[in-house]
């Protein structure tokens, strides 16, 4: 089954097509939509994009996954359905994590190159992937059983959150009350980081291009992408959510990314 989207068309005077693509296929975190990332979308505009939205969030709220390889074939037949033969992959924090899946051990026939915003590469140990199932566990039953305020309020209260003034906690709260409690709590139980395998090494060997977008007080990932020697780039004003805190400078590093990377060889 596809997943709902939506296509952005390339501005008029740009030399990029539907039809000869690359596309911007954007992934976005838990509890968002692919409308996300319309500011973003919009200032790389003379590329097409297509916004999806994952299973159990807009328009996609009723449909389910297996996991991460069941997401990965959704993803490879939403594309197919799209007509979409070529295209380069960005997803923020889970939207990340399943775009290093399906980069690393999906069907990624036409894949031009990966970008990655604060995504988690994974858990290097059994007992650490059953410690974080059983913590996502929680956090899903909470999604199932009470109020979306009351468990957001504490959701944004997570270290990875600590940048947030207040104001953006409750503007965050308020926004993000429109999901379904039991689809957001489906999805984190089937994209958990204790189902997630350990991506680093297949990483490094990927044969397309890659970043690492990461706002400059994401502490946590930018400690992640140094250790690891990550192909970092790091955003200005801007911490775990960096392309909602500063889409401007966000687009600007994506459409860098696709210029170093012989982007411009397709659209000539």
């Amino acid at each position: 089954m596809t997943l709902a989207c939506r296509k952005l068309s390339p501005h008029p005077q740009s030399p990029a097509r539907e039809d000869t693509g690359p596309w911007l296929v954007w992934l976005h975190g838990l509890l968002g939509s692919g409308q996300d990332w319309l500011p973003v979308a919009e200032l790389c505009g003379d590329i097409p994009s297509l916004l999806i939205d994952l299973p159990g969030h807009g328009n996609s709220v009723s449909l389910t996954t297996g996991g991460f390889e069941d997401i990965s074939r959704q993803l490879t037949e939403t594309l197919q359905a799209n007509g979409i033969r070529e295209y380069w992959l960005a997803g923020y924090s889970l939207g990340g994590r399943i775009a290093m899946y399906h980069a690393c051990f999906g069907n990624p026939v036409g894949l031009q190159g990966l970008l990655v915003e604060g995504g988690n590469l994974g858990l290097e140990s059994d007992a650490l992937r059953e410690a974080r199932f059983q913590q996502d566990c929680q956090w899903a039953q909470r999604f199932r059983q009470e109020p979306l305020p009351q468990v957001l309020a504490d959701w944004y209260q997570q270290e990875v959150f600590a940048d947030l003034a207040p104001q953006q906690r409750e503007q965050l709260v308020a926004v993000r009350a429109n999901n379904h409690g039991p689809a957001v709590a489906e999805m984190l139980e089937a994209t958990s980081l204790g189902h997630q395998p350990w991506l680093l090494p297949a990483l490094q060997r990927l044969s397309v291009p890659y970043t690492y977008l990461c706002g400059e007080r994401d502490h946590k990932f930018q400690q992640l992408a140094r250790q690891y020697t990550l192909p970092l780039r790091t955003l200005a004003r801007a911490g775990h959510n960096a392309h909602r805190a500063n889409p401007g400078a966000f687009a600007a590093q994506v459409l860098s990314f696709l210029s170093q990377s012989s982007y411009l060889s397709f659209t000539r």
